[in-house]
């Protein structure tokens, strides 16, 4: 089996690195003959995050972007798949979608086989890059920040209580970046009304952000779970919706800058 390109990676200029690891939407043969008719339309995908984002860029900070599709392997999966959460998850190699339907028809899975290529080719290259510019930034600053960028449907029911708001911080209940920087984040969202906002609550952030954020190695990670509602339709054909995006970058562009403001500050001081 040939896997190409399993991820996408541009460098830039600032200390900062946005990983997008569950934009992908690529299948491999095994996985895509596999499918179940509630996954094909691949709902748990984090769509359009790449758009989203793309003004980040623009300023300066570094994007890599995961190809494939998180029903292949989740590259916010520890690699022994041990689960992040007491409550109800998806695993490295997903056997269900968010809601508790199966990803695949009975007995049409892939093979352990295939799966550990898929470890070997698709998640290692992806956490091989996010180690090298984390370094490669922190060589050349001192110090890098890492947000790591997400969404999900506005209402999942296996998964939390109610709507899901707006903006989710994730800092490992405070253990992947400085406290500090985490206070700033919440206060720019407390100044402006349009969207709710929380931190460390139903996501604490996924293996990156708990992998890669290591304060006392100057190394901040903040995991960020954007609902879709605010900038896409949440039901087929996920269509992206710029009238509703553009006020959603607005406030992105603000936490960003709050970010490298705040690693400015923080270690000239």
């Amino acid at each position: 089996m040939s896997i190409t390109d399993p991820l996408s990676f541009r460098a830039g200029k600032l200390p900062l690195l946005i990983s997008i690891p569950h934009a992908g939407t690529r299948l491999t043969p095994a996985v895509e003959a596999g499918l179940s008719d509630a996954a094909r339309p691949l709902s748990d995908t984090d769509w359009h995050i790449p758009r989203l984002y793309d003004f980040a860029h623009e300023m300066g900070a570094s994007i890599v972007i995961g190809n494939y599709s998180r029903l292949v392997v989740d590259l916010n999966r520890p690699e022994d798949d041990q689960p992040l959460y007491a409550t109800a998850t998806t695993g490295l190699f997903p056997e269900t979608l968010f809601d508790g339907r199966p990803c695949f028809i009975p007995g049409k899975t892939p093979s352990p086989q295939e799966r550990q290529s898929y470890l070997q080719h698709i998640w290692r290259p992806y956490h091989q890059q996010l180690q090298s510019e984390l370094v490669r930034l922190k060589n050349q600053f001192g110090y890098v920040l890492l947000l790591d960028a997400h969404s999900i449907a506005s209402v999942i029911p296996r998964l939390f209580e109610g709507q899901l708001p707006d903006l989710n911080f994730g800092t490992n209940s405070g253990a992947s970046c400085a406290p500090s920087l985490s206070e700033q984040l919440i206060e720019c969202c407390q100044h402006q009304s349009s969207f709710s906002h929380i931190l460390n609550g139903r996501f604490k952030g996924g293996h990156i952000t708990r992998a890669y954020g290591s304060p006392q190695q100057h190394q901040h990670a903040v995991q960020l779970e954007l609902s879709q509602l605010n900038y896409m339709s949440e039901t087929e054909p996920y269509s992206y919706l710029p009238e509703r995006a553009t006020h959603l970058q607005q406030l992105l562009h603000q936490l960003i800058n709050r970010m490298l403001l705040w690693g400015e500050n923080h270690y000239q001081s």
